[in-house]
């Protein structure tokens, strides 16, 4: 029986894949478990079994193409199988092509439809605006801007009321952002976005529009802290463990005594977890990528050490697997590597709250009625409203704070 290979959701955010290369070749056994092709997801590149065997017959997406969840990209079938059914709605399909506006065309006139390449299409942040606003495709308006880019005007002219009273002109400072944004200027380059760089950037902007974000920072004393991993390095040479490890089960068991924050705010109901599943933020050169270390409050100081090492590494190299970087319950985000004091992080749907870290730095601090150089941390804690509350956050960011500071309760 002929098998569809389609483009797997490898991901809980995935929206298409991008074939990094075919392992198989047209003609070449498979047999099931087989790795045939890589893919670029969202999140990383993954390695796509077959699910049946046979001949792979036909390859519909070729390696550096993109292809949306669900998309039929190749065909196993035994040799001597029909696969004409399953290639007919792939060979059928025809782009109408419609010829584009000249030059010169009036401004009253409506821009015409049109079919263009794939890739970025150059239009004004107000026309982008207004076509989400009124559900319509970009790629299908003619740009009357300098140098064919979109304008608002091109959008509206598209609407069956465009030319009524009822429209609203463009505001003076709507006008002058569309003028700005439609003037080339010199030395720039338009870059088509990844798979995963689009994918943050649809869910940071879901997130900062629909998630009512606020904010809680604390100064931790980290000295203590920073005694403790001392001495664990000074006992052993075949365990490292970082800051973030430390923090990591600092919150796991905050997480555990107070677990309305490890939640989500699912509908008309608050889903609070049982386990703490911790996302840690790992940035790659396309963009941002949260490996999960499950379980973590079950977790030694020295098994998170050494699973966070082992999918930091693997992160970086964009060979996890996709059950590695799904299923967190919080995110924390450490940026004090990169000498960052604080900073405020965007919360990872459908988590209720993500722990911003900054540098530990030396800074004199009273003690005792004396001044003397300490080694101080900020973090920062964002909430979603909707789950938490504030003196809820507060009560759990003062516990995380309290085990930094008293170190010895993470390993006892």
């Amino acid at each position: 029986m002929a098998i569809s290979v389609v483009m797997p959701r490898l991901s809980d955010t995935m929206e298409e894949g991008k074939i990094l290369r075919w392992l198989k070749k047209e003609g070449d056994r498979v047999e099931v478990g087989d790795i045939i092709a890589e893919i670029q997801t969202d999140k990383a590149d993954i390695e796509m079994e077959a699910f049946g065997s046979g001949t792979l017959r036909k390859i519909l997406i070729g390696a550096g193409e993109s292809a949306s969840v669900g998309h039929l990209i190749g065909v196993i079938a035994e040799m001597d199988e029909d696969i004409s059914t399953l290639l007919s709605p792939v060979s059928g399909l025809v782009v109408e092509s419609v010829t584009p506006a000249q030059p010169g065309t009036p401004a009253s006139t409506p821009p015409t439809l049109q079919t263009v390449a794939p890739g970025r299409i150059k239009a004004s942040p107000l026309a982008k605006r207004f076509a989400r606003e009124q559900a319509i495709d970009l790629s299908m308006v003619s740009g009357s801007g300098p140098g064919g880019r979109v304008i608002r005007r091109d959008v509206a002219a598209l609407l069956p009321s465009a030319s009524d009273a009822g429209q609203r002109a463009p505001s003076i400072a709507e006008r002058a952002v569309e003028i700005a944004s439609s003037t080339p200027s010199a030395g720039f380059e338009d870059r088509n976005l990844s798979p995963m760089r689009r994918a943050i950037a649809k869910r940071v902007a879901q997130s900062m529009a629909t998630v009512p974000h606020f904010y809680l920072t604390v100064e931790v004393a980290m000295d203590k802290a920073t005694e403790l991993r001392e001495s664990i390095q000074a006992q052993t040479s075949d365990l490292k463990v970082t800051f973030t490890d430390i923090i990591i089960k600092a919150v796991a068991i905050a997480l555990g005594r107070h677990p309305a924050v490890n939640a989500s705010f699912v509908g008309e109901q608050i889903r609070v977890y049982s386990q703490a599943n911790i996302g840690i933020a790992v940035a790659l050169e396309e963009g941002l990528i949260n490996p999960v270390l499950r379980d973590c409050g079950r977790k030694s100081l020295a098994q998170i050490a050494r699973e966070t090492k082992s999918l930091v590494e693997r992160a970086r190299a964009q060979k996890l697997r996709s059950e590695e970087y799904a299923g967190a319950t919080f995110t924390i985000s450490n940026l004090g590597m990169y000498e960052i004091e604080e900073f405020t992080a965007i919360i990872n749907p459908p988590e209720a709250a993500i722990l911003a870290i900054g540098r530990i730095q030396s800074k004199p601090v009273v003690v005792d009625g004396g001044v003397q150089i300490g080694q101080r941390m900020r973090m920062t804690l964002s909430c979603d409203h909707r789950a938490v509350d504030g003196m809820t956050g507060a009560i759990f960011l003062q516990e995380v704070k309290r085990l930094l500071e008293h170190p010895l309760d993470l390993i006892l």
